[in-house]
């Protein structure tokens, strides 16, 4: 018996000396890059006197990525088909704004201030590994969505639709990252980003995104048609 509680307590501080690098690691890698960050650094930010801390609890540098682009997208993924699940059993979602919402509030809702940051510019640097590191099974959600919002926009051809949510992934992005990193800054106030009008002019300018008709030449369109509009195989956990 004595033996199993000194298991389980060994196996308790494991656990949250791994989760306390990812922390600090998640922070880093947000302010300064994955590339910018060395194992040696993230393991003194997190209190590790052994500088091989990494690489003891998760293998390596680009494990530890993994599974913090990993954490992310399974909680935005369980979140959103928990609202999916939930709107479809009443006949839903019948707006484009109740998508926009699956979409978006689990985002807002993480827990972590840096995630977003993270994964933005991660996207831009290192996109494949990104793509590689999520599990299309934790990545559902997103295409649900997709699918209720090509319901719901039938005035928009196929790859019209597609290149709209490139843009609305682009859009959610940027302007959810612009945000987290304003909102991380303590030392002064931040009005327009911590406003809930500025949060609800935001959703209704993605709806406005996504519903716009779309006034194009014929010759415009039928470029778009011939492949422009494709979307990517693979979106990332936030858009």
């Amino acid at each position: 018996m004595v033996r199993l509680q000194l298991a389980k307590a060994d196996d308790v501080t494991r656990s949250a000396a791994a989760e306390q690098l990812k922390k600090v690691a998640l922070r880093l890698f947000a302010e300064r890059g994955v590339d910018g960050v060395t194992v040696r650094e993230i393991a003194a930010a997190a209190g590790q006197k052994n500088h091989g801390a990494v690489g003891y609890y998760f293998g390596s540098k680009e494990a530890l990525v993994r599974a913090i682009v990993m954490d992310g997208a399974v909680a935005l993924d369980r979140e959103r088909n928990a609202a999916l699940d939930s709107l479809e059993q009443e006949g839903g979602p019948r707006t484009i704004r109740e998508v926009v919402d699956i979409l978006v509030q689990p985002v807002l809702g993480l827990p972590d201030e840096h995630y977003v940051q993270f994964i933005v510019i991660f996207a831009m640097t290192h996109r494949d590994m990104m793509l590689d590191a999520i599990d299309p099974a934790w990545n559902i959600a997103y295409g649900r969505c997709l699918d209720h919002l090509r319901r719901l926009m039938p005035h928009l051809s196929p790859a019209l639709q597609n290149q709209r949510f490139v843009f609305m992934g682009a859009y959610i992005s940027a302007v959810l990252s612009a945000r987290q990193r304003a909102l991380v800054d303590h030392s002064r106030a931040h009005p327009m980003w911590g406003s809930d009008s500025s949060l609800e002019h935001f959703m209704q300018s993605l709806v406005a995104l996504l519903d716009a008709p779309a006034n194009l030449p014929q010759e415009m369109l039928d470029g778009i048609g011939g492949g422009a509009g494709a979307i990517p195989e693979q979106p990332g956990p936030v858009g």
